[in-house]
């Protein structure tokens, strides 16, 4: 495989793992503008392009809870029936057309609820729209398979609703849980009982962590909670002093915890402060089990093909060191061992020695 440089075709085509990507963040600007319109929701501009604009540049504030709230426009356009079905569809068309093979979609139930619809019709509504996409993606000859995350919001109080609705749907697309939200200040242990729930009925999860509030905070989800893998991490730095590993990162490196990190959301949280110097690539050398996301494709202006890409010119990320954050991520994916060995076999691999 070779390490030189790697064009921007090259990379659209290498098969790619996503595990963080949020549903309500990731929709195309035309059809927020469409859907608006459909339910009488003002928004910043009409002009799908300028709107893609607005998103990254609201973004780019370097705050969380600012952020966050750019979330409130997708929001309003995903409470009905219609605009979940098609948001969910044309998520998982999007994922395929970036070259994605396995994804796993989250967002909370609870935010879609203003319409009308109970949580848990929120739920067969969306795995409707993503088996629609899915089954459209593989008729085109771009098959990808994508699971689904619910979300517990981790400043209010239905976190235990959508842990119970995560274990109600694990065999109708629902392969585990998060919980998200503002970090600092809501700390993960407020919620233990949905987690020990979920642990007791076999649930894998994540939890959002070390991204706007520290080491504490990704003790908790780990140490405290019992989370398989952490939604960003990229404050486990804070642990790590000239090479030399504590014992919380040790932990998280050697049980092979997986990182779910997404470079340029953290720049726009002011989780990290450019591409070249993000934690990803020094963690990546030491050993640790990092994975490469999105977070939130319209509100980061990215794709998976554009981390990879950022990666490969600022940080010298070679071909070798992207198959390598690709088979991370399916190993830590949330299915079966089985299933997990025969993507690595027959879709990653294999698609990496086919395009270079």
């Amino acid at each position: 495989m070779s390490s030189t440089r790697i064009d921007a075709e090259t990379l659209r085509r290498l098969p790619k793992v996503v595990l963080h990507d949020h549903l309500d963040g990731g929709l195309r600007p035309a059809t927020v503008v469409e859907l608006a319109e459909a339910v009488g929701h003002t928004l910043p501009t009409t002009d799908p392009g300028e709107l893609a604009a607005w998103y990254v540049e609201a973004a780019n504030s370097g705050d969380l809870v600012r952020y966050i709230a750019t979330f409130e426009h997708t929001l309003a356009v995903m409470q009905t029936r219609e605009g979940l079905l098609r948001t969910a569809e044309e998520y998982v068309l999007d994922l395929a057309a970036d070259g994605v093979v396995y994804g796993e979609v989250r967002y909370a139930p609870e935010l879609n609820t203003r319409g009308g619809l109970t949580m848990s019709e929120v739920v067969e509504t969306v795995q409707e729209g993503l088996a629609a996409g899915m089954a459209k993606a593989a008729a085109a000859g771009t098959p990808v398979r994508v699971g689904t995350l619910l979300c517990g919001m981790r400043m209010f109080d239905r976190v235990r609703e959508a842990a119970d609705l995560a274990v109600a749907f694990r065999d109708a697309g629902v392969v585990g849980f998060d919980i998200a939200g503002a970090e600092d200040g809501f700390p993960p242990a407020d919620h233990l009982d949905a987690f020990a729930h979920l642990r007791r009925e076999n649930v894998p999860f994540t939890i959002h962590a070390g991204e706007a509030h520290g080491l504490p905070s990704i003790h908790q989800a780990l140490q405290v909670c019992g989370a398989q893998r952490i939604g960003h991490g990229v404050r486990i730095t804070d642990d790590i002093v000239d090479g030399k590993l504590g014992r919380l990162a040790g932990w998280v490196r050697d049980r092979r915890i997986a990182l779910e990190m997404c470079p340029t959301s953290n720049l726009q949280t002011g989780a990290a402060t450019s591409i070249a110097e993000h934690p990803v690539t020094a963690l990546k050398d030491l050993g640790f089990r990092v994975t490469l996301n999105t977070d939130n494709r319209l509100v980061s202006g990215t794709t998976m093909t554009r981390e990879m890409s950022l990666l490969v010119e600022q940080a010298g990320w070679t071909a070798e060191d992207l198959r390598t954050v690709t088979v991370n991520a399916v190993k830590s994916a949330f299915l079966p061992f089985d299933e997990r060995n025969a993507l690595i076999r027959d879709v990653v691999l294999p698609g990496y020695d086919a395009v270079l």
